[in-house]
């Protein structure tokens, strides 16, 4: 049954389109069922035109539909895709179009139940999955005891898990699912299922679709064996393909990985790669090996197993340098200079390039390929940077470069009198080489703690193997060093406590389109420093690949820097709000959104106006209504990064890395194509049109690289409750 929100919006709907076009309810009387009102393939019609006599909008009704028309149409694009969805769920499988299937696969690439499933399956359950929903709470679904017929995934909603004698022992959410041990186990149910709210909706697959599912995972599964123990596994599917000649449609079989050791798939990809082609599509699964490699076969390993043995007949031996020089040069391409950080990987490829120059003096067919792989491989060089305070020299108004792993930083340490020493250490150095840097400095022979301090008093000890943890400290956080006695007498600095005062003065002076611009450049430079392994790292536990995320840190910082500089800019100088809101229409910033709507900053006024920026990041759903905004978009993008790391672990914590001692392929295959959306964002260049130069052009660029901001929460409430105190 409609809500009244649903109808009130229907009634708007159509009172608009009779007062603007009546043409398009052109049936609204007698000809209802053979036409209807129709939007490209979708038809839809009114309950109010169910009537004989419906009667025409008024006058009045007419100026109201014109005044809330915005919203309605704000509420229909919110709940639009759910109806699709469902209205796709509710038809019989057979009749699912090829864009139903696919719209169904993305719904389940974001169902927790379901992350630890390969691509194939989930493209089978979208074949399947049927759409089931109950109005009323304390409805059962099923009884313990019964036999079981499907398997349950909610989709809204909650239930209770009931067990006779013990009662309520578990509720169950969005994204979970019941059911499934009856099928597998071929057993009664072992609880009964009860609604706990109202208007729950459930995808089903019935107990025969599961088991053929089953059955052909199972069927198109190929194992291979060395002394009786799976060292590789792939998964057969069936691909069409049309000869050349006589046109004739041919099948054969493709095979994807999706487990085994290292070195089988190492060899396994490499004999699959098609010489006689660039790399393309086909090719991706080495690109997602050549991404992912670092989490299961290091660089140690893997330098050793792409030089063979000299063994090898002739032709073979042809064929697979080829194939290794193909993959070196993806590997280079790829992790660029990343490949800079270990001495005897730059050693390894050089002697690889050597090697290629003299073969090709003797064999013409990788001749052509030595000047490319040549042009890659030499300009890996270190090329050491001196950072202070990840400022690169004095010049903060230069463009911002990738920091390497291997630059230096000079850093302030303070010690527990606030004084402090200045270290030069590697920017991913560990905790034990910053301590020994300010123990040689202070010439301490103690034991030493490293603490991040926060501008709230709030205290971190670092342990001893953390890397790189300059650019994990909180925006006016400080490192201090000290002895495990004098722990508790830390306090913060002054200049910790962050600005006493708005930047009204000089924020008048600025256009907010030249804020915008160079804000949205700023974070462009950073987004773009970003390497696409340090996103890897940083799901997989930088500690655990002893690598360092940098660039991510500096980027999602600073989206934490521009929340916290819109909340301390209006807590100090309420003034301000108007210079904001006038600025997020030219930056659509993410961050100063999630500020503005804050109920204490924002006036009612605002509140409508941001109400479908608003929307836009409504989180339900999965964050939906973003996600489908940006799959419109073109690139260059600058992504929400938070939830594609959110994606990540997502994918990362819902599947084991290793199953039977094999790689689990297919969880590096999903981790890489979130990685990959990083890289499509950035596959145009950020050329954006350029505001006329003013005299405030330097100072506006200088002032959205610096922010000022107080990032401690109990100040900023303070500063807030005094513009709009507390209601009694």
């Amino acid at each position: 049954v409609p809500s009244e929100k649903i109808l009130r919006a229907g009634k708007i709907l159509r009172n608009a389109i009779l007062s603007r076009a009546p043409h398009m309810i052109r049936d609204r009387k007698y000809h209802l069922k053979t036409y209807r009102f129709q939007d490209k393939y979708l038809f839809y019609r009114f309950l109010d035109d169910e009537q004989e006599d419906a009667p025409l909008p008024s006058e009045e009704e007419k100026q109201e539909s014109q005044e809330e028309l915005q919203d309605t149409l704000l509420l229909l694009s919110q709940i639009g895709p759910d109806a699709h969805m469902r209205m796709i769920l509710r038809k019989h499988p057979s009749e699912r179009t090829a864009d139903d299937l696919e719209i169904i696969y993305e719904e389940l690439l974001h169902i927790k139940a379901l992350s630890h499933l390969s691509t194939t399956v989930k493209r089978e359950l979208a074949g399947v999955l049927i759409f089931e929903s109950h109005a009323k709470a304390g409805t059962v679904l099923f009884n313990q005891g019964e036999e079981g017929t499907s398997w349950y995934i909610i989709l809204k909603g909650s239930v209770n898990v009931v067990i006779y004698g013990k009662g309520v022992v578990c509720t169950l959410h969005e994204g979970d699912d019941f059911g499934k041990l009856a099928l597998v186990n071929d057993a009664p149910r072992a609880a009964s299922i009860v609604l706990r709210e109202d208007n729950c909706h459930f995808l089903r697959v019935d107990k025969e679709d599961f088991n053929r599912i089953l059955r052909d995972v199972e069927a198109n599964t190929v194992r291979l064996k060395e002394h009786g123990q799976d060292v590789l596994v792939l998964e057969k599917s069936l691909s069409s393909c049309r000869t050349s000649v006589q046109g004739a449609s041919s099948s054969h079989y493709k095979y994807k990985v999706m487990s085994g050791t290292p070195e089988k798939i190492l060899e396994h990809l490499l004999e699959m790669m098609r010489l006689d082609s660039q790399f393309t599509e086909s090719d991706s699964a080495l690109d997602d090996f050549v991404l992912m490699h670092c989490v299961f076969i290091p660089n140690s390993q893997l330098c050793p197993a792409l030089q063979g043995t000299e063994q090898e007949k002739l032709d073979y031996t042809l064929n697979n340098k080829r194939r290794v020089i193909r993959l070196v040069m993806q590997w280079a391409a790829v992790h660029g200079e990343h490949l800079q950080e270990d001495d005897n990987l730059v050693a390894f490829l050089q002697e690889i390039v050597m090697a290629v120059s003299n073969d090709a003096k003797a064999i013409p067919a990788i001749r052509d390929q030595v000047t490319e792989l040549e042009r890659i491989i030499f300009p890996l060089s270190q090329h050491k940077v001196l950072l202070r305070h990840f400022t690169i020299g004095e010049e903060k108004l230069q463009k911002r470069q990738p920091i390497k792993s291997y630059d230096e930083i000079l850093f302030k340490v303070y010690c527990s009198d606030h004084t402090y020493t200045t270290i030069r250490v590697p920017i991913a150095a560990t905790v034990r080489e910053v301590i020994d840097a300010v123990a040689d400095k202070l010439g301490s022979t103690e034991d030493l703690l490293l603490v991040h301090l926060t501008s709230a008093g709030e205290k971190v000890i670092f342990k001893p193997n953390d890397v790189s943890v300059f650019s994990t400290l909180s925006i006016n956080g400080r490192l201090f060093v000290c002895r495990s006695d004098q722990l508790d007498s830390l306090t913060p600095l002054p200049e910790q406590e962050g600005p006493y005062s708005g930047s009204l003065a000089s924020f008048e002076l600025m256009s907010s389109k030249d804020v915008a611009y160079h804000m949205t450049s700023y974070d462009w430079e950073l987004f773009h420093c970003v390497h696409e392994l340090e996103l890897i790292y940083h799901t997989f536990g930088r500690q655990n690949v002893k690598k360092t995320t940098v660039n991510l840190d500096l980027f999602l910082r600073r989206f934490n820097e521009i929340q916290l500089w819109v909340i301390s800019e209006i807590c100090m100088c309420s003034q301000l709000i108007d210079h904001w809101c006038c600025f997020h229409i030219h930056s659509t910033s993410v961050g100063v959104l999630l500020c503005l709507t804050f109920s204490c900053l924002s006036s009612n006024k605002f509140k409508k106006f941001y109400s479908e920026f608003e929307n836009l990041m409504d989180p339900s759903r999965n964050h939906r209504a973003y996600r489908l905004t940006v799959a419109k978009l073109e690139p260059p993008i600058i992504p929400f990064m938070p939830l594609l790391i959110k994606d990540m672990t997502f994918t990362h914590e819902g599947n084991k890395t290793f199953i039977d001692n094999l790689v689990n392929f297919e969880k590096m295959r999903m981790i890489a194509n979130t990685v990959k959306i990083v890289r499509y964002c950035r596959s145009q260049p950020f050329n954006p049109v350029s505001p006329l130069a003013s005299k405030s052009h330097p100072e506006v660029q200088s002032y959205v690289r610096q922010l000022n901001v107080i990032d401690n929460q109990r100040t900023l409430t303070q500063l807030s409750h005094g513009l709009e105190p507390r209601r009694s």
